[in-house]
């Protein structure tokens, strides 16, 4: 064989395996989109116990998000998670609610304006505490934030005026030009389907999620992603490239509020009535362990913690009849939700041991190699 004869061969040959390549590389990342088709269709096929289920996950899935960019990617330990959450839902609940005689009043404003005010608040508390995020790492940033949990917990059980104290609040129905969002007004059907509050709600959570994993992402690939990663991994380095250490740390945990104010929103939304036991620190664990369980720094990672943290002790209680091991809530015995407090324990104790990656990390492990 003559040597133009390869050369020919081989230039017809690169096209080809580039072309391939970029097929893959294309399908790769319309996989991730394409999966928000069969989503966009559940409310079709499912009923409004199990579409909450959804809202739930997908709610404490964002607020997952953000505790992820903060505690993985930049590495700053943080148990303050509920109480921005608990910032989101009642700074909601108190700008839309309508003041009158009932013990917990409100401003009566537009709901969307004051959706978007109780995010930026959720944000701004997030801003006054982040000096001490800036200047303290490591366990004694864990413990000073556990504070806003405790101080948090006092302030909504004895605010009464604004929060409803112990007895808590209702939450008013996010409206936008009279459609109601989370509410029956205007009456609606697809394909013969009622769609309601849930149905309509599913929506507003999917698209708040999409969009926050669309952010972070960003954050996580840019710029500043590598410099918080930098700073977590090699402080040394991180300082003598002139990486602005205090004001990386300072932005994450501000950014890390604002995704947490949108999960309490949500999550507002989502029940119609909030009460101060359930922003407690039992939730701040909970969003740590939706973190670790899923991956610390992976946003993949950190939906598919939430979703499953959320979702698990809820699809327990609804089959808890079925299941012979569980006793009825309040009996006394293993209900639904003291059985899932076991499995993420276990599940805890096997990530840090055999997977620190979490499942994100076992993904990676297990889906075939590029080539």
């Amino acid at each position: 064989m003559s040597e133009t004869t390869t050369l020919r061969r081989a230039g017809q040959a690169a096209p080809s395996s580039s072309s391939r390549a970029g097929r893959a590389a294309l399908v790769r990342r319309a996989a991730p989109w394409l999966l928000l088709l069969p989503l966009c269709a559940v409310p079709l096929y499912l009923d409004g116990s199990w579409l909450i289920i959804g809202i739930l996950g997908m709610s404490t899935a964002v607020g997952a998000i953000g505790l992820t960019l903060l505690v993985g990617t930049a590495g700053q330990l943080s148990l303050a998670h509920a109480f921005f959450v608990a910032v989101g839902a009642y700074t909601y609940a108190y700008l839309a609610g309508e003041s009158g005689p009932s013990a917990a009043g409100g401003l009566g404003l537009p709901t969307l304006p004051a959706a978007l005010a109780a995010i930026a608040a959720a944000g701004l508390a997030g801003l006054l505490f982040s000096p001490v995020a800036a200047r303290v790492g490591g366990l004694y940033l864990g413990v000073a934030s556990l504070a806003l949990v405790f101080i948090g917990e006092h302030v909504l059980k004895n605010a009464t005026p604004l929060t409803g104290g112990y007895n808590g609040r209702e939450v008013a129905t996010l409206a936008v030009g009279g459609f109601e969002v989370n509410g029956g007004a205007p009456g609606l059907w697809v394909l013969g389907v009622p769609f309601t509050g849930r149905e309509r709600l599913w929506y507003l959570a999917l698209a708040v999620l999409v969009v926050s994993i669309v952010v972070a992402g960003r954050i996580v690939r840019g710029r500043p992603g590598r410099a918080l990663q930098l700073m977590r991994d090699n402080p040394a380095a991180a300082g003598s490239m002139g990486v602005p250490a205090h004001r990386y740390k300072a932005a994450a945990f501000t950014v890390s509020s604002v995704f947490a104010g949108a999960a309490g929103v949500l999550t507002a939304l989502a029940f119609e009535f909030i009460v101060p036991q359930y922003f407690t620190l039992h939730l701040a664990v909970l969003y740590l362990a939706m973190a670790v369980i899923g991956g610390l720094g992976s946003v993949p990672g950190a939906v598919a913690g939430g979703l499953f943290v959320t979702a698990l002790p809820l699809v327990l209680d609804r089959f808890s009849g079925s299941l012979g091991f569980l006793a009825a809530p309040g009996s006394g015995g293993l209900d639904a939700a003291m059985f899932a407090r076991f499995v993420f324990g276990a599940l805890l104790v096997i990530v840090l041991i055999a997977e620190p990656g979490g499942l994100a990390g076992l993904w990676r492990r297990l889906r075939p190699s590029r080539r």
